[in-house]
């Protein structure tokens, strides 16, 4: 049955990020990455990974700094940042407010398309009481050959999804995704309302390219259905 938010919709499928969009992980993530990393002699604080590396996979991070330093991180480097994630999303994560019932008026197909690891996109999702709104259709950037920026990760969720591209909206809360998405030939919205983002974040979001920013999720089903555009 359609929906008064859904029955004008110009899009097919919404495919969401996961960290910032679905579950507000940003800090958790940026926490963890930052004490692993300055365990092992690369200094850097949570701010400063959240500049450089949100939305970006974390083979694609570790392979910056690897050039950066000049040598190979440990083997069990992953593993280490994903045990102290996962062990923290436990304790502290949330979903992002009134992101469950806007999923629920949105009467679309939907997936998530994460830079995450399936573990750690599904162990998100579990804590936050999501998961079983969005899976099966939940897509990693380990299933593709390039992380975002690279619109390898959209162009394989929408095939998966049987959905062409242009037919695709992006909910995204970084320059990485939203760049991606744009690559890829997919409207983006912005998602400005994690407790990641500073004051000034919509504007760098429109400036990657986001046709719109918003940052209450309670907005998201009407501005699907107004084909991403603002009244």
């Amino acid at each position: 049955m359609e929906t008064p938010h859904t029955k004008r919709s110009s899009f097919d499928l919404v495919i969401f990020d996961c960290d910032g969009v679905l579950v507000d992980s940003e800090l958790i993530s940026c926490r963890a990455h930052a004490r692993t990393l300055t365990r092992h002699g690369y200094a850097i604080t949570e701010d400063q990974v959240l500049e450089r590396f949100l939305g970006v996979s974390d083979r694609e991070a570790r392979a910056t700094i690897e050039a950066e330093i000049g040598q190979t991180l440990p083997d069990d480097f992953e593993a280490q940042i994903k045990s102290t994630i996962l062990n923290a999303y436990g304790r502290d994560l949330r979903a992002i407010p009134f992101v469950a019932e806007a999923i629920a008026a949105i009467d679309l197909a939907k997936c998530v398309a994460s830079s995450g690891t399936p573990e750690k996109i599904r162990h998100g999702l579990e804590c936050a009481g999501l998961h079983d709104l969005l899976a099966p259709n939940l897509f990693s950037a380990t299933q593709v050959a390039r992380g975002k920026p690279a619109p390898d990760l959209f162009l394989f969720a929408a095939e998966q999804m049987h959905v062409p591209p242009a037919r695709c909206v992006v909910i995204e809360d970084s320059v990485p995704g939203i760049t991606g998405a744009l690559a890829a030939g997919m409207h983006v919205l912005g998602f400005h309302g994690g407790s990641h983002c500073r004051p000034g974040y919509a504007d760098k979001l429109r400036a990657a390219g986001a046709q719109i920013t918003f940052d209450d999720m309670r907005q998201l089903p009407a501005l699907i259905a107004d084909g991403g555009q603002r009244a």
